[in-house]
């Protein structure tokens, strides 16, 4: 029986109520030791009964650096359903178990690395989406209770995996109920557990004194003196824990313990009750807590090996301190009795007791983690066996590498075995986003060699930590000197690479740095690099007013590239964006597209939300406007779900440049903000969206008729240091609209001189257009009726139809200020009928008072300003899109990575929105 916990109870059966329905859940209980988090989690189980299929595991403190140890516990009862898994995400589940494997060295996987963002972060998201399939399908004949306790110790690839589970629950009817310790040791600890994770949460806290004085009494009986039971309640500050074992811990008369933390005080009352128990039964207890999974045989085998037996046991037993459960495990009262047993064990004793476990474990990474913590000299086989621990951590995508790889080096007898262990260690943590970490390993390392390779890594894991941080300037200058030291071609190509991406938010002279460094390394023709440092250069220095060679197709680039043996699609993201810089959207959009299915094939998950910004750009640029909120849907709940900051903020700002141009200013300036307010946990620089959200709140204003603001934005983004992104590049014609609209066309010069060398560069019809039309608005009125034609005629070459309504628009307008009211209606006829097509509302509503002004009536708009093209979301378009080409739900699944339940759900939704009753009339629907 609980006492007082009404309101989480509640909570508890809303969560079981949803499952119930066939809708998901999620709900994070916090709370300090003892507060009452398991037993809220045990009366969930009881509440949840025979009609929920129930799903358990918890945190272990000495699993906290083995990857995946949780999860492995926490989906044991659906592995045999492994095979309804699409492949990438079963064969990534598969690796991250140890059900499959790979060998190799640490030195075989510093190629790897260097790639930034390769097959390590991808396998990450892969398992999260197979730990997704995996509950939706135990969910699949009756709903789902997953409880997790102890999540503050729980390995952080478990963690990750979870949360992007958790993320992405729907409709499969899983209830996911979770506990997490505040404060001690872990807290102190820095526990990703104690970080908000983006989850409903709801905070246990203490008893009323009511209902601590039922509980106590219920306890310890009703003839407990009053001064002992007021005691015993200041104590307990209304703690159930300490409630139920201090008064056993302390007898009749209880010390004041008042200076020592409450959590000290329970570890205190634990460690009496098992120093009272024989010395055999408290070793015995030892190696339980030792043993991660508590399974009777290993703990039994183990301890046999001390010399103790099963019979010793019995005490434990007695006392209520351990049970055995069904499954022949041992589990312990209270998590916090555990941690009790561990703490009070002196250091010899422990070392004994993980000799034993490891004895009584197979080969694995298990049993090398116990021997690693055995270890009381440097051992090099034991090293040798941690760096193949290490390694495995790194392709099964989990945290834990780095840890591995650290202690693998304390224990190398060498001195330079030892270093090139602490260089991958430094190298593992940066992937693992220890920054901190990373970088004192990287101080250690770099004292210890005098090797230029180590060193040009090290300052590459430095230059990593500071690009996080957004400190662009020095990870650009750390890595082009890197780059520039007797090193092999191909590692410093990989460092240009890497610059590149820091010097883009650097400026434009470090971006010119980087490509004239990387034109002229001397990569050989069948490096898998070189297709793409030739294309670079080509792509971007033109754009910035400087001589490149010639710019093949970007198809050429990639193809080369594929064939040389680049990993596709991960070593091809930056062709996407590349080719974007001087204009070639449509070899953007082919290129990325291509990649993003290839991507969906292979599970590599991690680059999606990169090659979905490039492909919702070129879709933007072509006014394809609703694919293009698609694709940036899509790609910003990826880059959420994975913690891809740069890409929720690049995203979000896309998003509400979308919501400008058909009127939703508020949901714009919402997205605006938060693209303008996310940035990474540890960064101090602005957000990587900045540019597209100031393009995005100035396209607002200058629908809405506020070209002083819309001008002063343009100006800022237009000129600033951020001048060169493609966004402030494609923002110029909006500025010198505004700036003539103002009457101020003085203040679009600068920025339009820049425009217009960059479209001759470019050579591409469109941008050609947007010249003339820039041009028209700037030039003597005596020339503009020549220059309008002019662009227009250049439009038609183009498919780019918004750009050329509003061509069209100002053109009418200029006829219609100069009196030319029937020259004026066509242009203005046909730019309002593509605003309409487009639900461009605000140039709709523009062109429609020209039109009227005219003299001929507009026709009424058919639909309200701000309403969406498209009845559906984005995500149940999405949906609807692929049933109606005949793909099952389970394929669609797998391709969007949602449950197939999901799926259903969006599809039942989207049914009556298009008024249809069945998948066979969606492809006319749609």
């Amino acid at each position: 029986m609980l006492y007082g916990r009404e309101g989480e109870q509640a909570a508890v059966d809303g969560l079981l109520d949803g499952a119930r329905a066939g809708r998901s859940g999620v709900l994070l209980l916090r709370g300090e030791a003892g507060i009452g988090k398991t037993a809220l989690l045990d009366d969930a189980v009881a509440r949840a009964g025979e009609a929920f299929r129930v799903v358990r595991a918890a945190g272990v403190e000495y699993e906290a650096e083995l990857p995946y140890a949780g999860l492995s516990l926490l989906l044991a009862p659906g592995l045999d359903r492994l095979d309804v898994l699409p492949g990438p995400q079963r064969r990534a589940l598969e690796a991250a178990f140890g059900l499959s494997d790979d060998e190799r060295t640490g030195d075989d996987r510093a190629g790897d690395r260097a790639g930034d963002g390769g097959g390590a972060g991808a396998d990450r998201l892969l398992v999260g989406l197979a730990t997704l399939g995996l509950l939706a399908e135990l969910a699949a004949d009756r709903p789902l209770l997953c409880v997790i306790d102890d999540v503050q110790w729980l390995d952080r690839a478990s963690l990750d995996a979870l949360l992007l589970a958790a993320r992405r629950l729907q409709a499969e009817g899983v209830a996911l109920l979770l506990a997490a310790r505040t404060g001690g040791p872990a807290g102190a600890g820095g526990s990703p557990a104690e970080r908000p994770l983006g989850l409903p949460e709801r905070q246990v806290t203490g008893l009323s004194e009511a209902d601590a004085t039922r509980l106590l009494a219920r306890r310890v009986g009703p003839d407990l003196p009053s001064t002992v039971r007021d005691r015993l309640l200041a104590e307990a500050a209304g703690n159930p824990l300490a409630l139920t074992e201090l008064p056993v811990a302390a007898g009749p008369q209880p010390p004041a313990r008042g200076g020592l933390p409450l959590t000290s005080r329970l570890l205190i009352a634990f460690h009496g009750q098992v120093t009272g128990l024989p010395a055999a039964t408290q070793t015995l207890l030892l190696v339980a807590a030792t043993e991660e999974g508590g399974a009777l045989d290993v703990v039994l085998s183990a301890a046999a090996a001390l010399g103790v037996t099963a019979e010793h046991l019995a005490p434990a037993e007695a006392s209520g301190l351990v049970t055995v459960t069904a499954d022949r495990r041992i589990a312990f009262r209270h998590p916090l009795l555990r941690s009790a047993i561990l703490q009070r064990a002196p250091h010899h004793q422990k070392t004994a007791v993980h000799r034993a476990v490891a004895g009584a474990l197979p080969d694995g990474d298990r049993r090398t983690w116990h021997l690693a913590l055995a270890a009381t000299a440097p051992d090099a086989g034991l090293a040798d066996a941690l760096e193949r621990t290490a390694v495995r951590a790194g392709r099964r995508g989990g945290h834990g590498g780095a840890a591995a790889y650290e202690r693998a080096a304390r224990l190398t007898p060498d001195r330079d075995g030892a270093t090139r262990r602490l260089v991958l260690a430094a190298e593992a943590a940066t992937e693992e986003g220890e920054l901190v970490r990373a970088e004192a390993l990287a101080d250690e390392a770099s004292g210890r060699t005098d090797n230029v390779l180590a060193h040009a890594l090290l300052d590459q894991v430095r230059a990593t930590a500071h690009f996080w941080r957004g400190s662009y300037p020095t990870a650009h200058r750390l890595l082009l000197d890197a780059a520039g030291t007797d090193i092999d071609p191909p590692y410093a190509a990989r460092m240009l690479l890497q610059a590149f991406h820091a010097a883009w938010y650097a400026g434009e002279e470090p971006v010119a740095a980087v490509l004239d460094r990387l034109a002229v390394l001397p990569l050989a023709a069948d490096d898998p690099l070189a297709p793409l440092a030739r294309h670079l250069p080509a792509a971007v220095l033109p754009a910035l007013g400087r001589p490149a060679g010639p710019l093949p197709p970007v198809r050429e680039a990639a193809e080369a590239a594929r064939r040389a043996g680049a990993e596709s699609p991960v070593d091809l993201v930056q062709l996407c964006g590349a080719t974007l810089v001087l204009g070639r959207d449509e070899e953007t959009a082919e290129l990325a597209a291509e990649l993003v299915a290839e991507a969906r094939a292979k599970g590599t998950v991690g680059v999606m939300p990169t090659l979905q910004f490039f492909l919702a750009e070129a879709e933007l640029f072509h006014g394809r406007h609703r694919d293009a909120e698609l694709t940036a849907t899509e790609g910003l709940g990826l880059a959420r779900d994975t913690g891809q900051h740069q890409w929720v903020s690049q995203l979000t700002a896309l998003l509400a440049h979308l919501a400008a141009l058909d009127g939703r200013t508020d949901h714009c300036a919402e997205l605006a903000a938060t693209a303008l307010s996310t940035t990474g946990p540890q960064t101090a620089a602005p957000a990587a969206g900045q540019a597209w959200a100031q393009w995005a709140l100035a396209l607002r204003d200058l629908g809405q008729g506020r070209a002083g603001d819309a001008a002063d934005r343009l100006h800022t983004l237009t000129t600033g240091p951020h001048r060169h992104h493609v966004s402030a590049t494609r923002a110029v014609p909006d500025l010198v609209e505004a700036a003539v609209r103002l009457g101020t066309p003085e203040r679009a010069a600068e920025a339009y001189e820049r425009f217009a060398r960059w479209t001759a560069a470019a050579d591409r019809p469109w941008a050609d257009a947007l010249r003339l039309r820039c041009q028209a608005l700037l030039g003597p009125d005596e020339l503009a009726e020549t220059t309008y034609r002019a662009a227009l005629s250049r439009h038609e070459t183009a498919h780019r139809p918004f750009e050329q309504a509003r061509t069209a628009l100002l053109y009418g307008e200029w006829l219609r200020r100069t009196r030319r009211r029937t020259d004026a209606r066509p242009h203005l006829r046909a730019a309002l009928e593509t605003f309409d097509r487009l639900a461009a509302h605000p140039w709709a509503a523009r062109a429609r008072t020209e039109l009227s002004a005219t003299g001929t009536p507009a026709p009424t708009p058919a639909t309200p300003t701000g309403t969406p093209q498209s009845p559906l979301t984005p995500q149940e378009l999405q949906i609807a899109r692929l049933a109606a080409q005949g793909l099952t739900n389970r394929d669609i699944a797998a391709q969007l990575f949602l449950s197939p339940r999901t799926v259903a759900h969006h599809l039942y939704k989207a049914y009556p929105k298009l008024d249809i009753t069945s998948r066979t009339e969606l492809p006319t629907a749609l």
